[in-house]
């Protein structure tokens, strides 16, 4: 895919989050796939590998800490850019995200802090900035 069509992938079970986030990636030129529970995720993954993705802690089959950890722990998603959106308090889990190389973004989120966000960690992941 080119610099303007990058894939995200959003992986939340909470349905207003897709209706927030999707609206504000397509603005800025992605394409954003849904997946709302870790299998969902998996399958979405083995299909097609995103330019990024957008993970909630708690889904209803299991943390997103677990699927954090596969793709770190895979070639080809080991450096994958990963933005944890979480309302998570709990400084161990959130200690885990860090190490595990996750950037978090605490819910609720602003759609302008969210934005800059993704184009910081999408342009880190391609040795530059996007804006």
């Amino acid at each position: 895919m080119g610099a303007g069509s990058r894939h995200i992938l959003l992986v939340d079970d909470e349905p207003h989050v897709p209706l927030l986030v999707r609206p504000l990636l397509e603005q800025l030129g992605m394409t954003v796939q849904t997946a709302r529970s870790l299998t969902e995720a998996r399958r979405s993954l083995a299909q097609h590998r995103p330019d990024g993705v957008l993970l909630d802690l708690h889904l209803p089959d299991g943390s997103g800490l677990d699927l954090l950890r596969e793709l770190r722990a895979a070639p080809d998603t080991g450096t994958l850019p990963i933005l944890v959106i979480s309302a998570e308090g709990d400084d161990r889990v959130l200690d885990e995200v860090e190490r595990l190389g996750g950037l978090l973004l605490a819910k609720p989120f602003s759609p302008t802090k969210l934005s800059q966000r993704v184009l910081a960690a999408l342009g880190a992941a391609r040795g530059g900035t996007d804006r």
